[in-house]
C-alpha cells in the first residue's frame, strides 16, 4: 500500500543547474510583466516591469504610487513622484540587479553564487558581485518545465529586503529604447 501512496504524491522539481539558469537569463532579451513588490517596510506596490537585456529595466508603479525606477546607460534612476527633485542616480554596477541585466550572465563564475537550492517546485539562487559583495545580493526564484523567472529578493548593502513577484511574462516584444532613457523620463516628469 505504501508503494501506491508514494506514487500519488507529486515529485518535487529537480534543482535547475546554474548553467541552465545562465542560458535562460542570457536568452531573455525583452520581457514585460505585471509585478507585485513587497517593500522592506512591509508595504506593497504594484505596477508593470519592462526588461531589455542587457542593462535596461523599467519599473512603472501603478497609481496612486506613480514612482518610476529606470536602469539604462549604466545608471539607475529613482524618480520619487512626491519630490520635485531630480531623480536619485547611481551606477547600475553597484546594484544586485546588474547580475541579471549583465550582457553575459554566468552564474558559474567563482564566488558569484552563494546559495543554490531546490525548494519545493522552485530553484532558488542567491548571487552577488564577487568583487563587491558589500553591494548586496539578489535571490532569484525559478520554476521548471519550462524554466521561468518568477521572483527575486534584493538585499541591499544595509540588509533591507525588497521582493518582486512577477506575473506572466510576455517575452520577445519590441521595446522602444526611449522607455529606458533617464533624460527623457526626467523631462517628461517636470
Amino acid at each position: 500500500m505504501a508503494f501506491f501512496t508514494a506514487l500519488a504524491v507529486p515529485a518535487a522539481a529537480e534543482k535547475i543547474s546554474l548553467q541552465d539558469l545562465s542560458r535562460y537569463l542570457n536568452g531573455l532579451t525583452t520581457a514585460e510583466a505585471e509585478f507585485t513588490q513587497i517593500n522592506s517596510d512591509g508595504s506593497i506596490s504594484t505596477g508593470k516591469i519592462f526588461i531589455h537585456r542587457p542593462g535596461r529595466v523599467r519599473f512603472e508603479y501603478a497609481p496612486p504610487d506613480r514612482n518610476l525606477v529606470l536602469a539604462g546607460g549604466g545608471q539607475v534612476a529613482i524618480f520619487d513622484a512626491k519630490s520635485n527633485q531630480p531623480p536619485e542616480q547611481y551606477p547600475l554596477s553597484r546594484t544586485p540587479l546588474s547580475i541579471i541585466l549583465d550582457k553575459n550572465v554566468d552564474l558559474t563564475r567563482a564566488k558569484m553564487v552563494v546559495g543554490h537550492k531546490q525548494d519545493g517546485n522552485t530553484t532558488r539562487v542567491r548571487a552577488q558581485d564577487p568583487e563587491h559583495p558589500e553591494y548586496g545580493s539578489i535571490e532569484l526564484v525559478f520554476t521548471a518545465g519550462p524554466t521561468e523567472l518568477r521572483q527575486w529578493v534584493i538585499r541591499d548593502d544595509s540588509g533591507a529586503e525588497t521582493t518582486v513577484i512577477l506575473g506572466e511574462m510576455k517575452k520577445g516584444a519590441k521595446l522602444k529604447s526611449s522607455l529606458f532613457n533617464i533624460t527623457i523620463a526626467t523631462n517628461q516628469r517636470k
